[in-house]
């Protein structure tokens, strides 16, 4: 049955089409490189992208690396790189800091008020000059953020309200998370790069 409707369909379709070859002008015409044939011009005969350049072999890559780590400790060494900034993963969430900043976690620290915490997951330091990047850590010989825990209270309580109009529906929730006030004292970095 299907076939019948197929060979019926097509029949029909090839009777509509015209019996000479269909021309394109000719400029949309390519000349191809390959066989002489003329084509028509899509993204496929001529790519949209410049021609690429050789990829950099492995010594090339070696040397590049050297050079910036040999720059990133010069401007160590001088201490030249003023404020640091770096984004470390506490509490649930990323969080960038520098010195003397002040966050406000929304969870409980086994810490208590004044107290000194070191924060290991170091994520990214960086200044102006320069950038360094974990993956996904930075090693724990390379930066140290330090923090003191200044202060551990509640929020304000928050109403969750869930309401079903013409349903005689109504829940009332009252939220009250505990809060802790940490002050990022020091961001150090090692004094050299290895």
């Amino acid at each position: 049955m299907a076939l019948r409707i197929c060979a019926g369909l097509w029949r029909t379709c090839s009777s509509l089409l015209p019996k000479q070859p269909l021309l394109f002008p000719a400029s949309t015409r390519v000349q191809s490189t390959v066989s002489g044939d003329l084509l028509p011009q899509t993204s496929l005969s001529s790519p949209p992208w410049q021609n690429q350049a050789a990829p950099v072999t492995v010594e090339e890559e070696r040397s590049r690396h050297a050079a910036v780590v040999s720059t990133v400790n010069q401007v160590i060494h001088q201490q030249g790189f003023g404020r640091l900034f770096a984004v470390v993963y506490f509490a649930g969430r990323q969080w960038k800091v520098t010195d003397e900043d002040l966050i406000l976690i929304e969870n409980h620290i086994e810490a208590e008020c004044g107290e000194r915490i070191r924060m290991e997951k170091v994520l990214l330091v960086g200044a102006e000059e320069f950038t360094l990047i974990g993956r996904p850590l930075l090693g724990k010989d390379l930066v140290r953020v330090e923090a003191t825990v200044i202060e551990k209270t509640e929020s304000w309580p928050k109403v969750h309200m869930r309401f079903h109009k013409r349903h005689r529906y109504q829940r009332k929730r009252i939220v009250v998370q505990p809060q802790t006030v940490l002050r990022i004292n020091s961001i150090e970095l090692a004094p050299r790069l290895t």
